[in-house]
């Protein structure tokens, strides 16, 4: 009986164990169906990732390519400098008896200041004395500033007006015509040296005068407007104060001072007319004198005449 027991025992623990290693490999089997399918999805997110990351970096490659080139252009522009020209008129008025000391004062600031006097005119009073004038200044632009401030102490000032006229645009325009002509020389040039006959030559001779010819004109233009750009204009008007007009009072005294003045004005201008008319005076009387010296004559021959014809009888 014990062997039997033994026997069934045994058995049964290998059907056990055959069943146990059956249901772990079935298991096995759907755990690895299980795990394919999420590992593939992993995959695929990885590999979308990826391509998203590719994606983003290339669009910012992009992005900046474009925002490059698109502030290339502002880039590449020429920075022109602004071309101003500067000029002020000044009105002042300084202490009697100091104008032509004045005048040197102001025209010592233009030179002291790198500048030059570009003109300068002086007018008398009725007495002969200077006391009115002008200084016109050039002075560099970046001085022109301070010089109107040391002219404003030399007096007391009347009026001031400052100016400027922006030529920055002129200046452009003469510069791209100027390289268009000296593209245009070269290329004249290059024809000048291949040139087959005298024709040919004289024609490409005449072209390149007239282009070089356009080229001085531009050139002379750009250098005067450096120059009003580089040296600022200050007109200044310089005056002592003006005499005041006597007070004409009332009264005996005063209207025969008047008359006296009216009758020497009046004799004045007789003198003057008379001065005025004098050669014709003398003229005149030069004839006066002729006609009345041949009619004397006349008259004694025919008195003379008359006596002998009388005697005769």
């Amino acid at each position: 009986m014990k062997r039997k027991l033994f026997l069934i025992l045994s058995l049964l623990s290998c059907i056990i164990l055959v069943l146990t290693i059956i249901l772990t490999g079935c298991s096995s089997a759907a755990a690895s169906k299980d795990i394919a399918p999420i590992e593939a999805d992993y995959a695929e997110s990885d590999k979308m990732a990826e391509e998203t990351a590719v994606s983003a970096e290339a669009s910012a490659d992009y992005d900046e390519t474009q925002g490059s080139s698109q502030a290339q252009p502002g880039a590449d522009l020429p920075q022109v400098q602004p071309k101003i020209i500067k000029s002020a008129a000044l009105s002042i008025e300084v202490e009697k008896g100091t104008f032509e000391t004045s005048v040197v004062k102001i025209s010592t600031l233009a030179e002291t200041n790198g500048g030059y006097v570009s003109n300068t005119e002086s007018y008398s009073d009725s007495e002969g004395n200077l006391t009115s004038g002008r200084v016109i200044l050039r002075v560099p632009g970046e001085k022109f500033d301070s010089v109107i401030a040391e002219i404003k102490k030399a007096g007391e000032l009347k009026s001031i007006n400052i100016s400027g006229q922006d030529v920055t645009q002129e200046y452009v325009d003469l510069e791209s015509r100027l390289k268009n002509y000296e593209a245009q020389e070269e290329v004249l040039l290059e024809m000048m040296k291949k040139a087959q006959n005298v024709t040919e030559s004289i024609e490409v001779q005449r072209e390149l005068s007239y282009v070089q010819g356009e080229m001085e004109i531009i050139k002379g233009r750009m250098n005067y407007l450096n120059n009003l750009v580089g040296y600022s204009t200050i007109d200044v008007s310089i005056a002592e104060p003006a005499a005041a007009a006597p007070v004409q009072g009332g009264g005996f005294i005063n209207a025969v001072k008047r008359g006296l003045e009216g009758a020497i004005k009046v004799l004045n201008g007789i003198a003057f007319i008379l001065i005025a008319i004098s050669p014709l005076l003398v003229l005149a009387g030069i004839i006066v004198l002729i006609v009345w010296a041949s009619i004397r004559g006349r008259n004694k021959r025919r008195a003379k005449r008359a006596a002998q014809q009388t005697e005769q009888k």
